[in-house]
């Protein structure tokens, strides 16, 4: 009966900092739906919302990190208990980086805005690999709270995608520059703009790779693809 109660618990613990977490993946998409935001409009005023909702992230990722440093201090998990909180402790710290990159589209916009070149720039082609960051975010994050591998898998996938539109907005970026070089300042704002894109891509795939770890026991952050579904298909 005492362990009943123990483990009753430690559950009703790992659902509350599970829901913090969630909470906290919340308001980073909304940065990210902010930050996209300002720079399809060249918005000044979603930018400034951007960087002013970058402190409740911060301060979320210490609160959840507090909570977890005294679960495991009361609890003392084993196994799967122990992987995953240190999947939140990670998806936790992705999630402050994605934020931090959302900020930094938010202040690019901003010197793209104090530069006067807002009409000249190809910022409308970035929306293909921004579109696919927020939603890689979205799926990694539900996959998460699912722990489904197949969906993380697929999220792996995915994230080539974003590698490629980065790779092929640079060379038109690189072009834009070459025919008016007096763009050549905001073009290389809106190269960090496509930089962060690419980076949140990445975060989401850490977060795929943290629920493998967790359900297969398995470290496939550095594994190729085929690595990666012959470590699933094991029982």
């Amino acid at each position: 009966m005492p362990d009943k109660h123990l483990s009753t618990q430690f559950d009703s613990d790992m659902n509350a900092v599970s829901s913090r977490l969630m909470e906290l993946g919340g308001l980073v998409e909304s940065q990210i739906r902010q930050a996209v935001h300002a720079l399809s409009h060249f918005n000044g005023e979603a930018a400034a919302q951007v960087l002013e909702t970058e402190h409740r992230v911060n301060a979320m990722e210490v609160d959840i990190d507090r909570e977890l440093s005294s679960i495991i201090a009361r609890r003392q998990p084993t196994a799967r208990d122990l992987r995953l909180l240190m999947a939140i402790s990670k998806t936790t710290a992705n999630l402050e980086r994605v934020g931090d990159e959302a900020a930094k589209i938010a202040r690019m916009v901003r010197s793209i805005i104090d530069s006067g070149s807002t009409r000249t720039l190809p910022a409308s082609e970035l929306r293909v690999a921004a579109d696919l960051a927020s939603g890689l975010l979205r799926k990694a994050l539900d996959a998460f709270a699912r722990l489904d591998t197949a969906a993380a898998l697929a999220i792996l996938k995915e994230d080539d995608l974003i590698d490629k539109e980065f790779d092929g907005f640079v060379r038109k970026l690189i072009t834009y520059m070459m025919e008016d070089p007096r763009t050549i300042s905001p073009s290389l704002d809106l190269l960090f703009v496509a930089k962060a894109l690419e980076r949140i891509g990445d975060h989401a795939k850490n977060i795929a790779e943290f629920i493998i770890y967790v359900v297969k026991g398995a470290d496939v952050r550095h594994a190729s693809l085929e690595e990666i579904e012959s470590a699933l298909s094991r029982a």
